[in-house]
């Protein structure tokens, strides 16, 4: 009998040593806004296989796409708690004391990919994610780039006065809410896991996004449109709470990082691939294309950007308008 036990004992120590070996140090929950398909989701599950890999178990990375951990704004808070660790977020930014993060999406301020990439890798780009990290408490890993901001709806919009008294989705940034207003629209903030029900339902009649979120979004169901306004050219950041990063040894901070460059040139490649499938696809789905009055959207919302930023931020906005 005591020779079983002596057994049961023994096999149940290594048992815990077997499950101690394996246990991760550290984990990183990591929500989006986008679903398992989407080009985020996909880089995202190339970062956690990269850092798991590279860490050799040490850190585990889990991925939650669709919202499971709560809309932008909830992660943003989430991760300042600690009870979410990485999200990915622009604009929202600013409503936590970073002024600068407006500038990520900024109406016609942008004019092509080339100019974006200047601008979100040089020195106007570290200035925000600087802002980002001391006001904020979140440390931006790397950006990704996002195909133009179009506007969908059910009758064609070609000119500023065609959205007169159309009720508009956006998401809840000032900046994108005041521009709206100026050009004519009936802005109305809401968290993205809403809007294709109040589509649905007749509660809003349009809203404005990135091809690839139009698509994965299946708006193709609730909206006949694609104006394409191109209103923003943008970037997006993958960022993680600082606490979090810091609380990691060193060369586990340098392993989050350095997967994050590795995630930046897995999204680009994924990027160029899809900007040319997208509206091909959109077509097939019924979804018919709109050329729209550029310029007549662009000096007016230009108007309403001027008057509604101030100080640094302002100065930042001409910076960026002298890129090319």
């Amino acid at each position: 009998m005591k020779i079983a036990i002596a057994g049961l004992i023994a096999t149940a120590s290594l048992a815990a040593l077997s499950t101690s070996a394996n246990a991760a140090d550290y984990t990183l929950k990591f929500g989006h806004l986008a679903n398992e398909n989407h080009i985020y989701n996909k880089a995202a599950l190339a970062f956690e296989k990269e850092v798991e890999s590279r860490s050799d178990g040490r850190i585990d990375v889990q991925i939650f796409p669709n919202e499971q951990l709560g809309s932008e704004s909830e992660m943003i808070s989430s991760i300042q708690l600690g009870t979410a660790d990485m999200t990915i977020t622009g604009e929202p930014l600013q409503n936590w004391g970073a002024p600068k993060a407006a500038l990520l999406g900024v109406p016609y301020a942008i004019e092509n990919e080339e100019t974006l990439k200047k601008v979100a890798g040089g020195e106007i780009g570290k200035e925000i994610e600087a802002q980002i990290e001391n006001k904020v408490g979140l440390v931006p890993l790397t950006w990704f780039e996002r195909g133009p901001r179009e506007l969908t709806s059910n009758r064609p919009i070609k000119k500023p006065s065609d959205l007169n008294g159309i009720i508009l989705r956006l998401p809840n940034v000032p900046l994108h809410v005041k521009v709206w207003q100026a050009l004519g629209a009936k802005a109305t903030p809401m968290a993205f896991s809403e809007m294709f029900s109040s589509l649905q339902q007749g509660t809003i009649e349009a809203q404005e996004n990135p091809l690839s979120l139009i698509e994965s979004a299946s708006l193709y169901e609730v909206q006949d449109y694609v104006n394409l306004t191109d209103h923003v050219r943008s970037w997006i950041y993958v960022v993680i709470g600082k606490n979090k990063l810091q609380s990691m040894p060193d060369e586990l901070q340098t392993i989050v990082m350095d997967a994050a460059d590795t995630m930046h040139d897995d999204y680009q490649e994924l990027f160029k691939k899809d900007q040319k499938r997208l509206r091909n696809s959109l077509e097939e789905h019924g979804m018919e294309f709109v050329e729209v009055d550029q310029d007549a959207f662009r000096d007016k919302a230009r108007e309403a950007v001027e008057s509604n930023l101030e100080g640094e931020t302002l100065e930042l906005y001409h910076k960026m308008l002298k890129v090319k």
